[in-house]
């Protein structure tokens, strides 16, 4: 298991990440081919970076170099415990930390949900490290207060589960249940079940009494606490950017993903907006077929900012994430015939 190590304001971190090239599946970070595009995947809340299990196994996105990393709290990821005020600035801070202590060129960074308050911040304050953002479900602007008021009542149900002994399952479940709402539109699949059961797994570990405020200070106040940037802020952004809108999310409407657009216009900041019809605001998974339509999305974006020959499509790539989510109930079978 890979980490390299890394030290910004928020304190010492050991990151896990991953890494797969167009002729490896499980490479490392010196089989990284410079001369073609690198893409920096940075997941949403709860769950860590298998959530791009369909995106490190389709052959199109693997014409490029693919990295992904764990956050802070998060999946495998060692870190001290998060400090009061863990915001966007220094989330973008462990990106660039993370970047500059592997040696990565400078990356098209495809980020969902709350790992897009990062992204931002990483492109606003590091211009020179990303090449391009992909932001998938964006938070762009300040959290709808239903929204926030959900992310709270799913922290108090999973502190009410943790706050008694034995565990209270039924707290944890409402947690559980929350989350699946917001990040599924509460419908499931094979590979959402398998993802959601590692979560819960490796939650009851990474999130308990101990590590409570961690929990909250990541699933809560990164989100709800995220700043209103001005056009100058956003202004230092450089590079093209592609927001992306899943029409199956419930909880933020397509008109947000479109008034993010256009305060980057403002900005001077080339921005455009694609619709994936029917998507959770999860929309990198299997529901609905979302995962393969972001892929070619993804694919087109970044081919079309590229300057190199690209490798040509192989016939079949394997995730390095596959072998756990079989173990955890999913079947690769399901994820051939969702394609299809």
């Amino acid at each position: 298991m890979p980490f390299v190590k890394v030290t910004t304001s928020a304190g010492d971190a050991e990151i896990f990440y991953t890494v797969s090239t167009p002729s490896k599946d499980n490479a490392d970070v010196k089989d990284i081919d410079r001369s073609l595009p690198t893409l920096l995947f940075i997941h949403a809340v709860f769950i860590s970076q298998e959530i791009f299990q369909l995106q490190f196994g389709d052959p199109k996105v693997r014409r490029f170099n693919c990295i992904a990393l764990d956050q802070r709290a998060h999946g495998a990821t060692k870190n001290d415990h998060i400090p009061k005020g863990y915001g966007a600035k220094e989330a973008g801070e462990d990106f660039a930390a993370f970047m500059k202590a592997l040696d990565l060129p400078p990356c098209h960074v495809v980020a969902m949900s709350m790992g897009t308050i990062g992204a931002i911040a990483l492109a606003m304050d590091n211009p020179d490290a990303v090449a391009s953002l992909f932001l998938i479900s964006p938070l762009g602007l300040p959290e709808p207060k239903d929204v926030a008021e959900g992310r709270e009542e799913i922290c108090r149900y999973w502190r009410e589960g943790q706050s008694v002994d034995p565990i209270d399952e039924q707290a944890l479940q409402d947690a559980y249940y929350g989350g699946l709402q917001l990040a599924f539109s509460n419908e499931s699949d094979g590979l959402v079940n398998a993802l959601l059961s590692r979560c819960v797994a490796i939650g009851l570990g990474r999130w308990g009494r101990g590590n409570l405020d961690d929990y909250e200070f990541m699933t809560v106040h990164l989100s709800n606490d995220r700043p209103s940037y001005t056009t100058e802020e956003l202004a230092r952004i450089s590079c093209p950017v592609k927001l992306i809108h899943c029409k199956g999310d419930i909880a933020y409407p397509v008109d947000s993903t479109y008034m993010f657009a256009e305060v980057l216009k403002k900005a001077q900041v080339k921005v455009d907006v694609d619709l994936v019809p029917d998507g959770p605001h999860y929309g990198v998974v299997s529901l609905r077929g979302a995962g393969w339509a972001i892929n070619t999305l993804l694919h087109d974006f970044v081919a079309g900012l590229s300057t190199t020959n690209l490798p040509p499509i192989r016939d079949a790539v394997r995730s390095p994430y596959e072998a756990d989510l079989i173990m955890a109930g999913w079947s690769k079978d399901e994820e051939d015939s969702d394609e299809e």
